[in-house]
């Protein structure tokens, strides 16, 4: 490379974000080696083409990148080196939680946090509720209290509530113990699904509030820390009390419309209820009806789910059939268990596919 085409290590510096000793460190250690040292003063000089490199290693060192993964990434293909982005985010996630659940038993040791015991729940019941009720939460949003479930204590009962605001599932338990007191706030959707997966290990979990969320106490000691989430988490109840009335039910079996939903070649899966039963809609004008197993009774109706919505909350049913309330091809349909109501599920229809754009009826 010619001389006047190579920058000394202070502009270098410059022009990479990195400092004079950071560019020596990668140097030394191989990372970032310069493209020539005076062999006389001993002065680095770098190349115009490692800027690249320098500003690519920069960045990865500001994920908290070991030097191993670092060269790893710089030296690897665009699918290898998200593999390794993605494997070490996944670690430091991971981290986190555990240094957060860690330091909230310490100041709970020190006696600094009040404590207040709410009820005991069965674990492997617990876990299947929450597992079953984020289905219905959100992922991405900015909206925080959307991606936790709201979790209310009453003097009788422990219910868990999930809302993207397309689907809302909710479900009751009752505890093995009276509760103690009531509580209610929407608690961290990613801690919750951990907590679940050790509540299910442990025959009975009691819950207790601090004020910045929950601790789930196990049996075997390994407690989980739940945060809360701040913001209004939407007023679910309003919503269920204001539901229209059921103009067509449905029974079906779960497998049966899971299969019907998971073969369907669109987003959108279309259905008409009628007096002979459920059919899914063809996607074009060529293709025939395909029948459901099902018993329809009430008003003839054609309503559309994105499968994204309808397929998790019938997926997380009760039992093996399910009863589909429906209000008309634009309102919340209700996703039931045949034998079992303490989980219920609103799905929202949407509109038919452009090229389908009918109008609703037998």
């Amino acid at each position: 490379m010619p001389h006047e085409e190579l920058m000394p290590i202070g502009a270098f510096a410059e022009r990479s974000g990195l400092t004079s000793s950071a560019l020596r460190f990668y140097a030394d250690s191989g990372l970032l080696p310069p493209a020539r040292v005076d062999p006389g003063s001993g002065y680095r000089y770098y190349g115009a083409g490692q800027v690249g490199r320098a500003v690519m290693l920069r960045r990865l060192r500001e994920l908290a990148m070991p030097l191993a993964s670092v060269e790893a990434v710089l030296d690897s293909g665009g699918d290898e080196a998200s593999r390794i982005l993605d494997a070490h985010v996944a670690k430091v996630v991971q981290d986190a939680a555990t240094v957060r659940r860690k330091a909230a038993a310490v100041k709970s040791v020190l006696g600094r946090v009040p404590r207040h015991p709410l009820t005991v729940v069965r674990g492997p019941v617990l876990a299947d509720a929450v597992e079953q009720v984020l289905t219905a939460s959100a992922h991405g949003t900015g909206i925080p209290a959307l991606t936790g479930l709201r979790i209310e204590v009453s003097s009788e009962e422990l219910t868990l509530t999930g809302t993207d605001r397309y689907r809302l599932s909710t479900r009751t338990l009752v505890p093995a113990e009276p509760p103690a007191r009531t509580w209610d706030g929407t608690v961290d959707g990613q801690e919750l699904r951990a907590a679940a997966a050790a509540s299910r290990r442990s025959p009975t979990v009691r819950l207790e509030a601090v004020p910045d969320g929950l601790w789930f106490r196990m049996a075997d000691g390994d407690d989980r820390h739940c945060r809360s989430v701040p913001g209004a988490f939407p007023d679910h109840r309003l919503l269920l009390a204001s539901l229209g009335e059921v103009t067509t039910r449905a029974t079906v079996s779960k497998d049966v419309l899971l299969r019907a939903v998971e073969e369907h070649p669109g987003e959108r899966v279309g259905f008409r209820f009628g007096r002979e039963g459920l059919y899914v809609l063809p996607t074009d004008d060529e293709e025939p009806e395909s029948p459901v197993r099902a018993t329809v009774t009430g008003r003839a109706l054609r309503v559309w789910f994105e499968v994204t919505t309808l397929h998790p909350a019938v997926s997380t049913a009760i039992g093996p059939d399910v009863l589909l309330d429906l209000r008309g091809h634009d309102q919340p349909v209700t996703v039931r268990s045949a034998d079992r109501g303490d989980l219920t599920t609103l799905a929202m229809p949407v509109s038919p596919p452009a090229d389908l754009n009918e109008e609703n009826g037998s």
